[in-house]
């Protein structure tokens, strides 16, 4: 049976170890609550905004938030679509599933949309990973034998016994190795990470970890092209464990400063509308994060009834706040005041 050459370190453990206690603060200090629509999204775009820009993509924090809110952006045509595209790869997100080897080519497929024409699908020719100066610093294997080496690597990371912190990083160094698409392996590859995390602790679904790798990018590099030369991938594992403590113990200062920006925002529209009650503005995060819940849906989310729900959404359209979109069967609302 096919099993991908790696050693288990002290190292690893010890950072095991780490990543788990933090898991536990966070998750004691989120008690049951979901994080809240606003440091989603912002861990989002921020995710989205540096596994981009380890691509090469120049478009900077900004645009991409824009790009994300609907706002019209000036910049490269194939740079903006590569923001859309990932947006809605990570949207599909809950609907993968990570065991799945159908799924990562479906989220390629959305990933790739437009920008390679064989989106989805592994690919026909050779590829090599080249540097600024032209030199090859990595030959993937020939065309013909990557369905047999993803199908023998999906089936390791199926079977496996080992934790998934391990096994999620091996797999994103395998399919790096394997280099199984035209192009988008780089970012496919840290996206197939985080499915697999977020199947073990559902925090990693919205965590930044990409900013991290962003901030040691020439690291990232340079960890793949020693674990080639060793031809085991020990070093980018111990190397990926790292950038996922780093994440989370950065977590408490996100947290702080997303409470921060939605008191900020909930005091002014407090200002703008006093008329509207707290559980208005509860059923408008909800809007905001999800503007195609059903009036049921958004109950459920915010402990109402649909029938509270309704009258509440009526309040936020008169007072401006949002507007419908489409049909009242097939549409969605959207905000429009923030």
């Amino acid at each position: 049976m096919y099993k991908p050459p790696f050693d288990i370190t002290s190292e690893m453990l010890h950072l095991i170890s780490e990543i788990s206690e933090q898991v536990g603060i966070i998750n004691m200090r989120l008690g049951e609550n979901a994080p809240s629509p606003y440091l989603r999204k912002k861990s989002q775009i921020k995710t989205i905004h540096s596994s981009l820009a380890i691509e090469h993509n120049s478009l900077s924090l900004k645009q991409v938030t824009d790009i994300i809110d609907g706002k019209r952006v000036l910049g490269a045509p194939d740079e903006i679509q590569e923001v859309k595209n990932a947006i809605e790869a990570y949207r599909l997100m809950p609907e993968l599933d990570a065991f799945k080897e159908k799924d990562l080519q479906k989220a390629h497929a959305l990933m790739m949309k437009d920008l390679v024409k064989q989106a989805g699908h592994y690919r026909n020719d050779g590829v090599g990973v080249f540097n600024g100066n032209g030199n090859c610093l990595h030959m993937a294997p020939p065309a013909d034998r990557v369905p047999q080496l993803m199908g023998d690597l999906f089936h390791w990371v199926k079977t496996t016994k080992e934790h998934p912190l391990i096994h999620s990083c091996v797999f994103h160094y395998e399919f790096e190795f394997i280099h199984p698409f035209i192009d988008g392996n780089g970012r496919m590859g840290r996206f197939w990470q985080t499915m697999l995390l977020s199947r073990w602790k559902g925090i990693f679904a919205w965590l930044p970890v990409e900013t991290i790798v962003k901030e040691h990018q020439q690291d990232y590099y340079n960890v793949i092209a020693k674990c080639d030369a060793a031809g085991n991938s020990t070093a980018f594992v111990e190397f990926m464990l790292r950038c996922l403590l780093d994440a989370m113990e950065n977590y408490e200062d996100t947290e702080e400063e997303i409470v921060e920006l939605h008191d900020k925002l909930h005091d002014k529209l407090h200002d703008m509308f006093p008329g509207l009650s707290e559980k208005a503005f509860g059923v408008l995060e909800v809007l905001k994060a999800h503007p195609g819940l059903k009036a049921e849906e958004i109950g459920v989310k915010v402990s109402l009834s649909e029938r509270q729900v309704k009258t509440y959404i009526n309040a936020l359209k008169l007072a401006g706040l949002i507007v419908r979109v489409g049909s009242n069967k097939t549409g969605y609302w959207k905000v429009i005041r923030i």
